[in-house]
Protein backbone atom coordinates (compact mmCIF):
# COMPACT_ATOMS: atom_id res chain seq x y z
CA UNK A 1 0.00 0.00 0.00
CA UNK A 2 1.06 3.55 -0.57
CA UNK A 3 2.49 5.10 2.56
CA UNK A 4 0.29 8.16 2.14
CA UNK A 5 -2.56 8.19 4.63
CA UNK A 6 -5.80 7.10 3.02
CA UNK A 7 -9.02 9.09 3.38
CA UNK A 8 -10.35 6.38 5.63
CA UNK A 9 -7.44 7.00 7.99
CA UNK A 10 -8.30 10.70 7.97
CA UNK A 11 -11.93 9.90 8.73
CA UNK A 12 -10.81 7.75 11.59
CA UNK A 13 -8.94 10.69 13.08
CA UNK A 14 -12.24 12.48 13.46
CA UNK A 15 -13.19 9.89 16.05
CA UNK A 16 -9.79 9.18 17.56
CA UNK A 17 -6.35 10.64 17.15
CA UNK A 18 -4.62 7.72 18.85
CA UNK A 19 -5.02 5.00 16.24
CA UNK A 20 -4.68 4.95 12.48
CA UNK A 21 -6.50 2.23 10.55
CA UNK A 22 -6.28 1.39 6.89
CA UNK A 23 -7.76 -1.32 4.69
CA UNK A 24 -5.37 -3.97 3.50
CA UNK A 25 -4.82 -4.15 -0.24
CA UNK A 26 -6.89 -7.33 -0.50
CA UNK A 27 -9.79 -5.93 1.51
CA UNK A 28 -9.75 -2.65 -0.42
CA UNK A 29 -9.72 -4.55 -3.72
CA UNK A 30 -12.62 -6.79 -2.70
CA UNK A 31 -14.71 -3.85 -1.48
CA UNK A 32 -14.21 -1.95 -4.74
CA UNK A 33 -14.77 -5.05 -6.85
CA UNK A 34 -18.04 -5.72 -5.02
CA UNK A 35 -19.47 -2.24 -5.49
CA UNK A 36 -18.42 -2.08 -9.16
CA UNK A 37 -20.02 -5.47 -9.89
CA UNK A 38 -23.17 -4.31 -8.13
CA UNK A 39 -23.14 -1.17 -10.28
CA UNK A 40 -22.88 -3.22 -13.50
CA UNK A 41 -25.72 -5.53 -12.48
CA UNK A 42 -28.03 -2.74 -11.38
CA UNK A 43 -27.16 -0.61 -14.41
CA UNK A 44 -28.15 -3.44 -16.75
CA UNK A 45 -31.43 -3.94 -14.88
CA UNK A 46 -32.16 -0.21 -14.81
CA UNK A 47 -31.42 0.26 -18.51
CA UNK A 48 -33.69 -2.69 -19.32
CA UNK A 49 -36.52 -1.20 -17.28
CA UNK A 50 -36.09 2.32 -18.71
CA UNK A 51 -36.03 1.10 -22.33
CA UNK A 52 -39.09 -1.05 -21.71
CA UNK A 53 -40.97 1.97 -20.35
CA UNK A 54 -40.08 4.37 -23.15
CA UNK A 55 -40.76 1.86 -25.93
CA UNK A 56 -44.33 1.25 -24.77
CA UNK A 57 -46.70 4.22 -24.72
CA UNK A 58 -49.20 2.23 -22.68
CA UNK A 59 -47.19 3.25 -19.59
CA UNK A 60 -46.97 6.96 -20.40
CA UNK A 61 -50.29 7.97 -18.85
CA UNK A 62 -50.16 5.71 -15.79
CA UNK A 63 -49.02 7.61 -12.66
CA UNK A 64 -47.76 4.41 -11.06
CA UNK A 65 -45.30 3.71 -13.86
CA UNK A 66 -44.34 7.36 -14.27
CA UNK A 67 -43.31 7.49 -10.61
CA UNK A 68 -41.62 4.11 -10.94
CA UNK A 69 -39.48 5.06 -13.93
CA UNK A 70 -38.53 8.37 -12.32
CA UNK A 71 -37.40 6.47 -9.23
CA UNK A 72 -35.34 4.08 -11.38
CA UNK A 73 -33.59 6.96 -13.18
CA UNK A 74 -33.04 8.80 -9.89
CA UNK A 75 -31.56 5.69 -8.28
CA UNK A 76 -29.33 5.03 -11.31
CA UNK A 77 -27.84 8.54 -11.02
CA UNK A 78 -27.41 8.17 -7.26
CA UNK A 79 -25.77 4.78 -7.58
CA UNK A 80 -23.37 5.93 -10.32
CA UNK A 81 -22.25 9.05 -8.45
CA UNK A 82 -21.81 7.41 -5.03
CA UNK A 83 -19.91 4.42 -6.42
CA UNK A 84 -17.71 6.71 -8.51
CA UNK A 85 -16.83 8.72 -5.38
CA UNK A 86 -16.27 5.50 -3.45
CA UNK A 87 -13.78 4.15 -6.01
CA UNK A 88 -12.06 7.53 -6.49
CA UNK A 89 -11.51 7.80 -2.74
CA UNK A 90 -9.37 4.66 -2.93
CA UNK A 91 -7.52 5.69 -6.09
CA UNK A 92 -6.74 9.35 -5.34
CA UNK A 93 -7.41 9.45 -1.60
CA UNK A 94 -8.12 13.20 -1.62
CA UNK A 95 -10.32 14.99 -4.17
CA UNK A 96 -10.53 18.64 -5.22
CA UNK A 97 -13.15 20.44 -3.14
CA UNK A 98 -14.97 21.96 -6.15
CA UNK A 99 -15.18 18.57 -7.85
CA UNK A 100 -16.28 16.91 -4.63
CA UNK A 101 -18.86 19.62 -3.93
CA UNK A 102 -20.61 19.15 -7.26
CA UNK A 103 -20.85 15.37 -7.09
CA UNK A 104 -21.68 15.45 -3.39
CA UNK A 105 -24.67 17.68 -4.09
CA UNK A 106 -25.88 15.36 -6.87
CA UNK A 107 -25.56 12.39 -4.52
CA UNK A 108 -27.42 14.23 -1.76
CA UNK A 109 -30.22 15.38 -4.11
CA UNK A 110 -30.86 11.88 -5.44
CA UNK A 111 -30.51 10.20 -2.04
CA UNK A 112 -33.05 12.54 -0.45
CA UNK A 113 -35.35 12.26 -3.45
CA UNK A 114 -35.73 8.46 -3.33
CA UNK A 115 -37.76 8.26 -0.10
CA UNK A 116 -39.93 11.17 -1.21
CA UNK A 117 -40.78 9.45 -4.50
CA UNK A 118 -41.49 6.20 -2.65
CA UNK A 119 -43.81 8.11 -0.33
CA UNK A 120 -45.59 9.52 -3.40
CA UNK A 121 -45.94 5.98 -4.77
CA UNK A 122 -47.40 4.89 -1.45
CA UNK A 123 -49.99 7.68 -1.63
CA UNK A 124 -50.84 6.75 -5.24
CA UNK A 125 -51.41 3.11 -4.26
CA UNK A 126 -53.48 4.24 -1.28
CA UNK A 127 -55.76 6.28 -3.55
CA UNK A 128 -56.00 3.46 -6.11
CA UNK A 129 -57.06 0.89 -3.50
CA UNK A 130 -59.01 2.97 -0.99
CA UNK A 131 -60.60 5.50 -3.34
CA UNK A 132 -60.70 3.79 -6.76
CA UNK A 133 -63.62 5.81 -8.16
CA UNK A 134 -61.65 9.06 -7.91
CA UNK A 135 -58.22 7.63 -8.71
CA UNK A 136 -58.29 8.54 -12.41
CA UNK A 137 -59.44 12.06 -11.56
CA UNK A 138 -56.89 12.67 -8.78
CA UNK A 139 -53.85 10.84 -10.15
CA UNK A 140 -53.34 12.19 -13.66
CA UNK A 141 -50.10 12.12 -15.61
CA UNK A 142 -49.83 15.92 -15.53
CA UNK A 143 -50.25 16.07 -11.75
CA UNK A 144 -47.72 13.28 -11.38
CA UNK A 145 -45.08 15.29 -13.25
CA UNK A 146 -45.91 18.34 -11.13
CA UNK A 147 -45.45 16.22 -8.01
CA UNK A 148 -42.09 14.97 -9.26
CA UNK A 149 -41.03 18.55 -9.94
CA UNK A 150 -42.04 19.56 -6.41
CA UNK A 151 -39.94 16.80 -4.85
CA UNK A 152 -36.91 17.92 -6.84
CA UNK A 153 -37.54 21.56 -5.98
CA UNK A 154 -37.77 20.70 -2.29
CA UNK A 155 -34.48 18.79 -2.39
CA UNK A 156 -32.73 21.51 -4.39
CA UNK A 157 -33.84 24.34 -2.11
CA UNK A 158 -32.88 22.59 1.12
CA UNK A 159 -29.46 21.47 -0.12
CA UNK A 160 -28.26 24.31 -2.37
CA UNK A 161 -28.59 26.63 0.61
CA UNK A 162 -25.58 24.76 2.05
CA UNK A 163 -23.61 25.57 -1.08
CA UNK A 164 -24.46 29.28 -0.98
CA UNK A 165 -23.64 29.46 2.73
CA UNK A 166 -20.28 27.79 2.09
CA UNK A 167 -19.51 30.11 -0.82
CA UNK A 168 -20.22 33.08 1.43
CA UNK A 169 -18.18 31.91 4.44
CA UNK A 170 -15.23 30.01 2.96
CA UNK A 171 -12.29 31.58 1.19
CA UNK A 172 -11.78 31.05 -2.53
CA UNK A 173 -8.61 29.12 -1.77
CA UNK A 174 -10.61 26.44 0.05
CA UNK A 175 -12.21 25.34 -3.23
CA UNK A 176 -8.76 24.70 -4.73
CA UNK A 177 -7.70 22.38 -1.92
CA UNK A 178 -8.22 18.62 -1.73
CA UNK A 179 -10.17 16.71 0.92
CA UNK A 180 -11.59 13.29 1.56
CA UNK A 181 -14.98 13.66 -0.10
CA UNK A 182 -17.45 13.66 2.79
CA UNK A 183 -20.22 16.15 3.34
CA UNK A 184 -18.79 17.34 6.66
CA UNK A 185 -15.41 18.01 5.01
CA UNK A 186 -16.95 20.23 2.32
CA UNK A 187 -19.77 21.94 4.21
CA UNK A 188 -17.83 22.51 7.41
CA UNK A 189 -19.87 25.13 9.27
CA UNK A 190 -21.45 23.77 12.50
CA UNK A 191 -24.66 25.59 11.57
CA UNK A 192 -24.99 23.44 8.45
CA UNK A 193 -24.55 20.30 10.51
CA UNK A 194 -27.34 21.35 12.86
CA UNK A 195 -29.56 22.23 9.92
CA UNK A 196 -28.92 18.84 8.33
CA UNK A 197 -29.90 17.01 11.54
CA UNK A 198 -33.10 19.04 11.83
CA UNK A 199 -34.03 18.39 8.20
CA UNK A 200 -33.26 14.70 8.58
CA UNK A 201 -35.67 14.52 11.52
CA UNK A 202 -38.42 16.28 9.55
CA UNK A 203 -37.91 14.09 6.45
CA UNK A 204 -37.82 10.97 8.59
CA UNK A 205 -41.07 11.77 10.39
CA UNK A 206 -42.96 12.79 7.25
CA UNK A 207 -41.90 9.78 5.16
CA UNK A 208 -42.23 7.28 8.01
CA UNK A 209 -45.72 8.46 8.97
CA UNK A 210 -46.77 8.44 5.31
CA UNK A 211 -45.47 4.88 4.99
CA UNK A 212 -47.26 3.62 8.09
CA UNK A 213 -50.59 5.31 7.40
CA UNK A 214 -50.94 4.51 3.70
CA UNK A 215 -49.80 0.93 3.86
CA UNK A 216 -51.85 0.00 6.88
CA UNK A 217 -54.89 1.40 5.06
CA UNK A 218 -53.96 -0.45 1.87
CA UNK A 219 -53.38 -3.67 3.79
CA UNK A 220 -56.74 -3.50 5.53
CA UNK A 221 -58.50 -2.60 2.28
CA UNK A 222 -56.79 -5.47 0.43
CA UNK A 223 -57.89 -7.92 3.10
CA UNK A 224 -61.46 -6.66 3.01
CA UNK A 225 -61.82 -6.52 -0.77
CA UNK A 226 -59.91 -9.61 -1.84
CA UNK A 227 -62.24 -12.48 -2.57
CA UNK A 228 -59.40 -14.96 -3.06
CA UNK A 229 -56.74 -15.84 -0.54
CA UNK A 230 -53.99 -15.77 -3.20
CA UNK A 231 -54.86 -12.16 -4.10
CA UNK A 232 -54.72 -11.10 -0.46
CA UNK A 233 -51.40 -12.88 0.00
CA UNK A 234 -49.91 -11.15 -3.06
CA UNK A 235 -51.08 -7.77 -1.80
CA UNK A 236 -49.53 -8.42 1.61
CA UNK A 237 -46.24 -9.53 0.03
CA UNK A 238 -46.06 -6.40 -2.14
CA UNK A 239 -46.83 -4.17 0.82
CA UNK A 240 -44.23 -5.95 2.93
CA UNK A 241 -41.46 -5.56 0.30
CA UNK A 242 -42.37 -1.95 -0.38
CA UNK A 243 -42.34 -1.25 3.35
CA UNK A 244 -38.86 -2.75 3.72
CA UNK A 245 -37.61 -0.65 0.81
CA UNK A 246 -39.07 2.53 2.22
CA UNK A 247 -37.66 1.86 5.67
CA UNK A 248 -34.19 1.23 4.23
CA UNK A 249 -34.37 4.46 2.24
CA UNK A 250 -35.59 6.33 5.31
CA UNK A 251 -32.45 5.09 7.06
CA UNK A 252 -30.52 7.55 4.88
CA UNK A 253 -31.97 10.31 7.07
CA UNK A 254 -30.55 8.84 10.28
CA UNK A 255 -27.50 7.15 8.74
CA UNK A 256 -24.95 9.87 9.70
CA UNK A 257 -26.03 9.84 13.36
CA UNK A 258 -26.09 6.05 13.53
CA UNK A 259 -22.66 5.78 11.94
CA UNK A 260 -21.22 8.30 14.39
CA UNK A 261 -22.61 6.36 17.37
CA UNK A 262 -21.41 2.97 16.08
CA UNK A 263 -17.98 4.39 15.26
CA UNK A 264 -17.69 5.72 18.81
CA UNK A 265 -18.71 2.39 20.31
CA UNK A 266 -16.54 0.30 17.96
CA UNK A 267 -13.73 2.60 16.78
CA UNK A 268 -11.53 -0.25 15.53
CA UNK A 269 -14.27 -1.29 13.10
CA UNK A 270 -14.84 2.15 11.56
CA UNK A 271 -13.99 1.09 8.00
CA UNK A 272 -16.21 -1.98 8.07
CA UNK A 273 -19.05 -0.01 9.71
CA UNK A 274 -18.90 2.65 7.00
CA UNK A 275 -18.77 0.06 4.23
CA UNK A 276 -21.63 -2.01 5.69
CA UNK A 277 -23.90 0.97 6.22
CA UNK A 278 -23.11 2.17 2.69
CA UNK A 279 -24.26 -1.16 1.26
CA UNK A 280 -27.38 -1.36 3.41
CA UNK A 281 -28.52 2.25 3.13
CA UNK A 282 -27.46 3.21 -0.40
CA UNK A 283 -27.10 0.00 -2.41
CA UNK A 284 -29.59 -2.62 -1.20
CA UNK A 285 -32.75 -0.47 -1.61
CA UNK A 286 -31.84 -0.01 -5.31
CA UNK A 287 -32.17 -3.77 -5.83
CA UNK A 288 -35.73 -3.81 -4.54
CA UNK A 289 -37.23 -1.18 -6.88
CA UNK A 290 -36.96 -3.22 -10.13
CA UNK A 291 -38.11 -6.35 -8.30
CA UNK A 292 -41.21 -4.83 -6.69
CA UNK A 293 -42.40 -2.68 -9.59
CA UNK A 294 -40.77 -4.35 -12.57
CA UNK A 295 -40.33 -8.10 -12.27
CA UNK A 296 -43.24 -8.70 -9.87
CA UNK A 297 -45.65 -6.47 -11.80
CA UNK A 298 -47.49 -8.76 -14.24
CA UNK A 299 -48.23 -6.05 -16.78
CA UNK A 300 -44.72 -4.58 -16.87
CA UNK A 301 -43.05 -7.99 -16.80
CA UNK A 302 -44.72 -9.05 -20.05
CA UNK A 303 -43.20 -6.10 -21.89
CA UNK A 304 -39.87 -6.55 -20.16
CA UNK A 305 -39.70 -10.17 -21.34
CA UNK A 306 -40.47 -9.16 -24.93
CA UNK A 307 -37.54 -6.80 -25.16
CA UNK A 308 -34.90 -8.51 -23.07
CA UNK A 309 -35.84 -12.17 -22.92
CA UNK A 310 -37.44 -12.79 -26.31
CA UNK A 311 -34.80 -11.19 -28.50
CA UNK A 312 -35.07 -7.39 -28.14
CA UNK A 313 -37.87 -7.00 -30.67
CA UNK A 314 -41.22 -5.35 -30.27
CA UNK A 315 -44.35 -7.46 -30.38
CA UNK A 316 -47.79 -5.95 -30.70
CA UNK A 317 -49.53 -6.03 -27.31
CA UNK A 318 -52.39 -8.44 -26.87
CA UNK A 319 -55.73 -7.54 -25.37
CA UNK A 320 -54.64 -9.22 -22.16
CA UNK A 321 -51.69 -6.88 -21.88
CA UNK A 322 -53.90 -3.85 -22.19
CA UNK A 323 -55.90 -4.88 -19.17
CA UNK A 324 -55.32 -3.41 -15.73
CA UNK A 325 -52.60 -4.36 -13.28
Amino acid sequence: MNSTASPFETSYKNYSTAVLVRDTYTKAFMKNLTVVLVWFILSYINVSVVVTFFKNQVFYEDPRYILFIHMVINDAIQLTVTIMLFVLSYIFYFINVSFCCFFMLVAIFTTRNSPLILACMAIERYIAVCNPLRHAQICTAQRTYVLIGLTWFLCLVTETSDLFFTLATESIGFFYTSVFCLRKNVFRAPTLSDKMKALDCVYFLVVFLTLVYTYLRVLFAARALSSERSSAQKARNTIFLHGIQLLMCVLSYIYPSVEAVLSTLFPAQLLDIRYSTYLIVYILPRFLSPIIYGVRDTRFRKYLKRYFVCGLYKVKPTNEDEMGH
